[in-house]
Parts: structure tokens; sequence; C-alpha cells
């Protein structure tokens, strides 16, 4: 049973036209970094609630909710959510759901975390809270988005990058305009012509590294596939342990 509640919407921050982040207040249950929820809002012509998932970017320990959003050109729920405002009321699961945690994942030198564009908030998220980072020599998260202008959530990384004394690198891609601070490209691109590693400094292998990785279905599916033939890597399952680790963002 996992039963909706209401949360009330703290401020609608937005970032571009089309990316924006709520904060909100509600009763939920406790959380691990990396899972989400699912936000509805009830439609009175159709008479239901339309609903969606979405991860949670703040840290569990941290009592304000915090969503990030993209806003879908003809999306229902998308738009409706764009045009809340402070004091707004909306609907929240009580209780998370989700797998894309620390705790799924087998210790390793190397853990990398691959986000496009708003899958960048669960790693947002576990690495704030900062439980369980112990059992990783280096952790490496690569944000990819279309323009410089996306990267809405790079200064609050720049200030967990402090927290990991050196433990944690942070490299940027954009894909549709170039950026003097970014890689541009594709990440499996980027990944087959060795440029993201050189740049990085460190390999993907299957011996020492686990991947994760989270966002648009055709990244996740193409980097995988490349992971699977070109470094041997094996999918992570409950079931038997592997080092990649995969959510596809919607």
């Amino acid at each position: 049973m996992n039963p909706w509640i209401n949360a009330t919407v703290l401020e609608n921050r937005k970032w571009t036209n089309n990316l924006f982040s709520l904060i909100l207040n509600a009763s939920i249950s406790p959380f691990k970094a990396g899972q989400f929820t699912k936000l509805a809002l009830y439609d009175e012509q159709q008479e239901k609630k339309i609903q969606r998932a979405y991860s949670f970017v703040n840290a569990p320990s941290d009592k304000k909710i915090e969503i990030y959003i993209v806003r879908v050109k003809n999306g229902k729920l998308s738009n409706l959510l764009y045009k809340l405002n402070s004091g707004d009321t909306i609907l929240i699961k009580e209780n998370a759901s989700g797998f894309f945690i620390l705790d799924e994942i087998p210790p390793c030198k190397k853990l990398w975390m691959f986000a496009t564009g708003t899958a960048i908030g669960p790693y947002c998220s576990i690495l704030e809270e900062h439980k369980n980072t112990e059992k990783y020599e280096n952790i490496i998260l690569v944000h990819a988005v279309r323009k410089k202008n996306e990267l809405t959530y790079l200064s609050l990384l720049k200030k967990i990058h402090k927290k990991y004394n050196g433990k944690l690198k942070i490299q940027t891609i954009t894909s549709r305009e170039k950026d003097n601070n970014s890689l541009f490209g594709r990440i499996p691109f980027l990944l087959k012509n060795n440029i993201l590693e050189k740049k990085i400094g460190l390999k993907i292998d299957a011996e020492n590294s686990h991947v994760m990785l989270c966002g648009n279905p055709e990244m996740v599916k193409d980097t995988c596939l490349y992971l699977q033939k070109s470094r041997f890597m094996k999918k992570n399952l409950r079931r038997q342990k592997g080092q990649i680790t995969m959510e596809n963002y919607w």
C-alpha cells in the first residue's frame, strides 16, 4: 500500500523555459538517495489523476523535497507543474521506490555516474547524502546536456565536490553547442573514441569499475551495449552482480 498524500509547493524555481525545480513540503516516509517518487494532479475533465515518476534531488536528510523536471512540449503533467505557485497543493506518494541506490552496487575502485538532462537528480541526492561512498576510491560524475545553460545544478555539484577531498571528479558534456569547460558530443561517441577517459585520466574496465547509467533511454541503451561489447561488462542484477546499473528516465 502506497497512499497519495498532499504536498505544498514552497517554491517553483524556473531555470529556463523548459527546466524547473519544485521545492515541496510533505510528510513522506524516509527514502534512500537515488530513489524516486510520483507526483500527481487531478484532471477534473477526465476525472482521474495525471501522474508521473520523478527522482528526488535532495538528500534524504534534507526535509525539503526537491524535484527536477523538464517541461515536455505536449506533456499533460509537466506543463501543469510548471504553472504551480508557492502555496499550491499537489499529490505525492508517501513511500519512495526504486533500486538505483548505492546499496545495490558492489564495492569497486572506480564508480562512474553517467547522466543526461534532468537525470542528474538522483546523483545529486546520492552525492549530497555522502553515505556508502567510502567503498569507492574514485567517483566520476558525467553530466551530458544539450546546451550550457542546462547545467543548472553545476554550482551545487561544485559545492558537493569539496566534501570529497579529491575522490569526486565532475565532467560536463554539451551536444548542441561548444563550451570551453565541457566536452562536445554524445556519451557513446566520447567513450568509443577514448575522449572522455583521456580527459578524466581514468579508464573504465570490468575488473575495477562500475558504471551507473541514468537518463535518455537511447543513451542508456547505446552506452550499455558499448560497455558490454568493448569492455566486457555485464548488467548488474539483484540475482547476479555485474558492472552496469541502469535506469531509464522516462
